[in-house]
């Protein structure tokens, strides 16, 4: 039998002869060899309880190498060795760091996060060329004030450790873009901090900061404030001076207002979710033109003011658990909200299943509940100054919200006024429902370079001229409770029509043109006269998601109509065909489509 073991290997020469405590060296010399070649080392997660001096004077003993190797091969040439500046000691067991530190001047990168550090070596302030230094999730209580002569340090992160304060010399870290002090036991800040005029993101997150120093507000390129998880009460007036901030967290701390930021311009998020803030009002707005995330959950809110549809830019709301009991109709003429939460509220007079459908047609509601004043009731003077325009319809509504509304007037005509009034501000939203017309307004053509969404609804229009078909940007139109029959060829001109909405008219038979617009993603045609639709030409609008057909003549639904898998949201309730049975219906789109596709012949 052989006397090695299967996979093993054969005892050197010295075998026998060798101490027990000699063991193989903490760092292999293969990677101090190349880290001489390289000038980068990593010694992350190697259990190392203290640093081998070998590291710290790497760039000043000669290597093993130069007594061994005699070749001249330019791989050889141990000579022109690199200085190390990327050193990685992260994730050991180090708890000090030796003064000899200082033998590493050349230093650009120093990464000794998750140790056991409970202080620094006052030396690491002569690694004047170090930029960043990663010092997270140690057990620091102080840093030594040789840190401010880091004079191009760009990143300091010092997060999860157990810091009290900090130095005055932090100030002076004048190349200084992030630095997050996070999750440490920090009670203030110095006012020194205000000097670093390069500082571009500051955490100051997870302490028990009580108020924040007005010299924070000299930081002019800071971009991003975090101060969540705090103890503050309000912050300072100084704030509103940040020409940069681009986003400010103030979550979870003990604030009762908002914010007035007049010159943080460029502000585009702003979240103030747990707090105690009861109240918000248009001062507290109307400098937050630029902002596209507010999130306002978990306060005490009880309303919001109208002015907060001067927030043109808003794509996010979050108002989830506050006490908000009503919601501003202006609300839906905001254009780019994408997300309005509302969880949480004692919301009255919307009904649950609206809410349940989404942002979109929230807004939709809430848009057609907007009251232009009645110039009957009207009890304002008019004197020989005023013009026709100021009763006769919302001002305020065109310049501010885009929105030209003229409904529930009962007119058979669009006064000249109201077109009068627009100017040159630009018109995204039509609103000309609940009257007596009986056709669409010709000087609507004036609208095409801007109109969005157009209401006709609830007048006696019996046909759709050319002049909607000018619209080019229109990308929702509502004609229902008219008396239409038919839909031009010319409307497929719309290439950005999104949603029309045709209930309650006279169309005996499916339009033939909406099969031509591919953009269209909801189409409501219910409680008409249609008597059969095309599943094949409705298979190829690939972005049609709802469709509302209940309440029609269709007898018998095509089992094709199974393949429209775009479609989510189906409706066919109140038709006179037997299949699918109501039981089917009931279970909703998609075990409909299902019976359909399992009835196409093979």
């Amino acid at each position: 039998m052989s006397r090695l073991k299967r996979g093993g290997r054969a005892p050197g020469p010295m075998h026998g002869f060798r101490h027990e405590k000699d063991e193989e060296p903490a760092v292999p010399q293969g990677l101090i060899r190349a880290a001489r070649k390289s000038g980068a080392l990593n010694l992350s997660a190697r259990g190392l309880c203290e640093v081998p001096a070998s590291v710290w004077r790497i760039n000043l003993d000669t290597p093993e190498e130069a007594n061994q190797n005699v070749s001249f091969g330019g791989a050889d040439r141990w000579w022109e060795q690199t200085d190390l500046t990327k050193l990685i000691l992260a994730s050991n067991k180090l708890h000090t760091l030796s003064q000899d530190i200082k033998f590493l001047p050349a230093l650009v990168v120093l990464d000794i996060h998750d140790n056991q550090l409970s202080s620094l070596p006052s030396t690491i302030g002569e690694l004047t060329n170090l930029q960043k230094l990663h010092i997270s999730h140690n057990k620091l209580k102080e840093l030594p004030k040789e840190l401010g002569q880091l004079k191009n340090l760009k990143s300091l992160l010092l997060q999860h450790n157990l810091l009290e304060e900090m130095p005055n010399e932090l100030g002076q870290l004048c190349s200084l873009e992030e630095l997050d002090l996070s999750n440490n036991c920090l009670k203030n800040i110095p006012s020194c901090l205000g000097c670093l005029i390069a500082l571009v993101r500051i955490n100051l997150s997870n302490n028990k900061l009580k108020s924040l120093p007005a010299e924070i507000s000299q930081m002019k390129s800071l971009k991003q404030l975090d101060c969540t998880s705090n103890l503050l009460e309000s912050v300072p007036a100084e704030l509103a001076g940040m020409e940069s901030l681009e986003q400010l967290y103030l979550r979870q701390n003990k604030l009762r207002y908002l914010p007035e930021l007049p010159c943080c311009k460029l502000l585009k998020e702003l979240h103030v979710g747990n707090n105690q803030i009861d109240t918000l009002g248009p001062q507290h707005l109307k400098h937050l033109s630029s902002i596209s995330v507010l999130e306002l959950r978990d306060n005490k809110l009880k309303s919001l003011p109208d002015e907060i549809a001067l927030l043109q830019g808003l794509e996010r709301l979050d108002l989830t658990n506050n006490d908000i009991g009503s919601l501003p109709c202006a609300l839906g003429n905001i254009p780019n909200l994408k997300s309005l939460q509302l969880e949480g509220n004692p919301l009255r007079g919307i009904r649950r299943d609206l809410l349940a459908k989404g942002t979109q047609e929230l807004q939709k509601y809430l848009r057609s509940r907007i009251q232009v004043p009645d110039t009957k009731t009207d009890q304002r003077e008019v004197t020989a100054m005023t013009l026709p325009s100021d009763f006769i319809v919302n001002t305020h509504a065109i310049i501010t919200l885009k929105a030209l509304e003229y409904c529930e007037k009962q007119a058979s005509v669009i006064p000249e006024e109201v077109f009068n009034s627009v100017g040159n501000s630009p018109i995204t939203i039509v609103n000309f429902s609940k009257n007596q017309l009986t056709e669409v307004p010709s000087r609507m053509v004036e609208l095409k370079d801007s109109a969005c969404e157009v209401n006709l609804g609830f007048n006696r229009i019996p046909s759709i001229s050319l002049i909607l078909c000018m619209l080019q940007k229109l990308t929702h139109l509502d004609m229902r409770n008219n008396v239409l029959m038919s839909l031009p060829a010319e409307l497929e001109a719309l290439t950005r029509l999104q949603s029309i909405i045709l209930s309650f008219n006279r169309f005996k038979t499916f339009p033939e043109v909406l099969y031509r617009i591919p953009t269209l993603e909801t189409v409501l045609i219910g409680s008409n006269q249609i008597g059969s639709i095309d599943p094949i030409q409705l298979g190829k609008m690939t972005k049609l998601s709802t469709l509302d057909l209940q309440n029609n003549d269709l007898q018998q639904v095509p089992p094709e109509l199974g393949n429209c898998e775009s479609i989510r949201a189906l409706q066919l309730e109140g038709n006179p065909f037997r299949n699918p049975r109501a039981a089917i219906l009931a279970k909703g789109t998609i075990a409909v489509l299902e019976y359909l596709r399992s009835r196409i012949p093979a």
